[in-house]
């Protein structure tokens, strides 16, 4: 939409808005390259499936993408890679032996409803990826937890619950698995999640880079070690921590700038809020994990976090200007 009445053409549109060299593409490939850790950890336990699942949910978000923009008239945005990011995050929330059809279905649910229909990038109210994790979830709850333990094929019949799974059936003595194979790796579980370590380097690099802020990661997964510290001591935390999707939900799909808050404050209410859900989840609900409906659960209370802190913002700015200007006199 243009507006040529005072300022020639102007173009008005959706956040988010970028001023100056930092552009949509920019920030998306860098995330891109944040993600490179956790795909190759992915590569190595899961084979050859990690590379087909995720090229299918690439390809069918980049087409998806482009068929709705083509349909609807509106600018075509696949240039910006932000179906790219969306189509790797859903493959990484997805085990690896995921039938590509239903893969599919979820890009389906996450480019078409949840973003375009809603007004394209800038205007979904809620995280596309993590959306479609939870449909699937709902809708295939048995292919959405069937995990391969083959490492290097991908293709092993022999499945096995997460370590996630094994807590919430026998507690920390059912576990299997110890905290040193959670942050390297040496786990089942989605393609994209399994190591801690991995997916801690590309937040670093996504801080470092300036592309998130360390608000959201933080208060996310520092909540989340306090409530499994109360609940089991030090391990018990860092299981927490480095188990199921609690980085990458962290680092990766709750600081999606559209659905998370904009000032700092309700940053890390955001993300104490992710976290508080996730172990309310994890702890007394049927559902082994909860980051994915955590993160859904704070996206659609994210306009109302940023009207209360932006009034408080507003609030101790004009208590500051008042104080300042008694100063003066």
């Amino acid at each position: 939409m243009t507006d040529n009445r005072y300022h020639g053409n102007l173009e008005i549109s959706s956040a988010p808005h970028q001023v100056g060299p930092v552009s949509t593409t920019k920030i998306m490939g860098l995330v891109l390259l944040a993600l490179v850790p956790a795909f190759a950890v992915g590569i190595y336990q899961f084979g050859y499936r990690t590379i087909t699942l995720t090229a299918v949910c690439v390809a069918a978000c980049v087409i998806l993408e482009y068929l709705v923009n083509r349909l609807l008239k509106r600018r075509q945005t696949v240039g910006d890679l932000s179906a790219v990011v969306t189509g790797v995050l859903l493959a990484f929330n997805l085990p690896a032996g995921f039938p590509y059809w239903m893969a599919v279905v979820g890009c389906i649910i996450a480019i078409v409803i949840v973003k375009q229909l809603f007004g394209g990038i800038g205007q979904n109210i809620v995280n596309p990826a993590v959306t479609a994790r939870v449909f699937l979830l709902i809708a295939f709850a048995t292919e959405m937890t069937t995990w391969p333990t083959a490492r290097g094929t991908g293709l092993d019949a022999v499945t096995s619950a997460t370590p996630l799974g094994e807590l919430a059936t026998g507690g920390m003595d059912a576990v299997s698995v110890s905290n040193m194979d959670l942050f390297l790796g040496n786990v089942g579980g989605c393609i994209g999640e399994v190591s801690a370590l991995a997916l801690l380097i590309g937040g670093i690099f996504l801080i470092c880079t300036r592309v998130i802020s360390i608000h959201i990661p933080l208060s996310f997964l520092g909540t989340v070690f306090v409530c499994g510290f109360i609940w089991g001591g030090l391990e018990g935390a860092i299981f927490q921590v480095c188990a199921g999707g609690a980085m990458l939900g962290a680092f990766f799909c709750a600081t999606d700038y559209v659905t998370s808050p904009m000032l700092p404050a309700g940053k890390v209410i955001f993300g104490i809020g992710c976290g508080l859900f996730t172990m309310l989840i994890r702890l007394f609900a049927t559902y082994p994990e909860g980051v994915s409906f955590a993160i859904l659960l704070m996206n659609i209370l994210t306009p109302y976090i940023d009207r209360v802190t932006e009034k408080l913002a507003c609030r101790s700015a004009e208590a500051k200007r008042k104080g300042d200007v008694a100063d003066e006199k």
